[in-house]
C-alpha cells in the first residue's frame, strides 16, 4: 500500500512537471511552438533528485506520447491547409473555365501582388499546382497513417482495423465486375 502511495506522488509529481511548462507561441520561421527550455531543465534537474525509477519510467511514457501527438497534429493541420489552397485553386479554375474570353490576359493574385499573365498559361500553372497539392496530401496520409499506429502502440492500443485500405485501382474494378458477372 505504501508503495502505491509513493509511486502516485511520484507519478503525480511528474504529471505537474509537465503541466508547468510554459509554452510560447509560434515561433518567426517554423510556426511550431517551443517549451520554455531554461524552466524545463532546472524542474527537471530536481526532479531527477526526487523521482523513483517508476516516475521515470511514467514520465518518458508521457513524453513519448505527447511528442507523438504532436506530430499527428501537425500533420492534419497541415493537410487542411494544403486542402483550403486545393479549394482555392479549384475556384480558380472554375472561374477561368467561365471565362470565355481566352485571348486576354488574367489578374492573377500571388501573395499580395496582382499580376497579369495569359490565360492558357493560368490555367495551366493553377492546374500543375493542383496536381502538385494532390500528391502532397496524397503523401501526408499515408505518413499520418504510420504516426496514428505509432501513437496507438505507444498507448498500449490495438492497430485501427481498416484503417490502412486501399481502393481499386481501374484494373481491379475492370476484374472484379467480369468475376461478378461471371
Amino acid at each position: 500500500m505504501l508503495a502505491e502511495q509513493e509511486a502516485g506522488s511520484d507519478f503525480r509529481a511528474a504529471e505537474g512537471a509537465l503541466s508547468d511548462r510554459r509554452v510560447r507561441g509560434p515561433s518567426r520561421g517554423g510556426g511550431r511552438a517551443e517549451v520554455d527550455t531554461d524552466r524545463g531543465r532546472a524542474e527537471s534537474e530536481q526532479m531527477n533528485t526526487v523521482l523513483s525509477p517508476e516516475a521515470e519510467r511514467v514520465l518518458q511514457y508521457l513524453v513519448e506520447v505527447e511528442g507523438l501527438a504532436e506530430e499527428v497534429l501537425a500533420d492534419r493541420r497541415q493537410i487542411v491547409d494544403l486542402d483550403t489552397k486545393r479549394n482555392r485553386n479549384r475556384e480558380g479554375l472554375r472561374a477561368l473555365q467561365k471565362d470565355l474570353s481566352l485571348s486576354e490576359d488574367v489578374m492573377v493574385c500571388f501573395g499580395n501582388v496582382f499580376i497579369r499573365m495569359p490565360h492558357r498559361e493560368t490555367k495551366e500553372m493553377i492546374e500543375k499546382d493542383q496536381e502538385h497539392l494532390d500528391k502532397e496530401i496524397e503523401r501526408l496520409r499515408k505518413q499520418l497513417k504510420v504516426k496514428v499506429n505509432r501513437l496507438f502502440e505507444a498507448q498500449g492500443k490495438p492497430e485501427l482495423k481498416g484503417f490502412n485500405l486501399n481502393p481499386l485501382n481501374e484494373d481491379e474494378l475492370k476484374a472484379l465486375k467480369v468475376i461478378l458477372k461471371g
